[in-house]
């Protein structure tokens, strides 16, 4: 089981499961040439997917077109169905820096014959996460400075304020599905700039006043 002790702190909070929001951005959404949403898109990551810091993305065989997505990660802080958005934010216990890896070819693939893409989303070492922060160590989590390096060469940049769904309503939306339990981490979304990774890269990704998150390609 993979658990989660946040920097400056003993409470240790065991993953449940990962709850990852997408199209969120609107200039992400235009690059992949996707619908903007009615509603949230949902799907889910094991704790499985998770790797820390300085460790090492492995690849599947039956993919060649493996992408990142850099993304603030929110960890929940206790158990909540059909929260209220003006609630929402006393269910955070921390922030993070996440990577959602993405088999773009499998997802492809899978989206053109109408069936499910969790493979394509949910692989091992699939869910790179930095550090945890205590939530009261950032001041405005919804205007915060993403950025991504791969080999030194920006990729990724964006700012939280992009966001089309905030973070109370994100953590709404999603607990009218899904109730919300201490350990859960949801993922927000990626700005624009997703790309390709192949192996021996090593990527640097930030997020201001969160943190820092380093992972190599294996």
């Amino acid at each position: 089981m993979h658990s989660i002790t946040l920097i400056g702190s003993d409470q240790k909070y065991n993953v449940g499961k990962i709850v990852c929001l997408a199209r969120n951005y609107l200039d992400h959404i235009r690059e992949l040439a996707n619908e903007v949403p009615d509603r949230a898109v949902l799907f889910c990551k094991p704790a499985s997917s998770i790797i820390g810091n300085g460790e090492q993305i492995q690849i599947p065989p039956f993919s060649t077109n493996c992408h990142h997505e850099l993304e603030l990660a929110i960890l929940i802080s206790k158990a909540g169905k059909n929260i209220a958005e003006d609630q929402a934010m006393s269910y955070i216990a921390g922030y993070a820096v996440s990577l959602d890896m993405t088999l773009r070819d499998v997802q492809t693939e899978l989206k053109e014959k109408g069936l499910p893409w969790d493979i394509a989303k949910g692989f091992d070492t699939s869910c790179p996460l930095s550090d945890f922060i205590s939530a009261a160590q950032v001041s405005d989590p919804q205007n915060l400075n993403l950025s991504l390096k791969v080999n030194g060469e920006f990729r990724q940049r964006g700012n939280t304020n992009m966001m089309m769904r905030d973070l109370p309503r994100i953590i709404a939306e999603i607990s009218q599905i899904y109730t919300l339990e201490e350990g859960d981490i949801i993922l927000t979304g990626t700005p624009a700039g997703v790309g390709q990774i192949v192996s021996g890269d090593i990527l640097d990704a930030e997020i201001e006043q969160v943190g820092t998150l380093q992972v190599s390609v294996a």
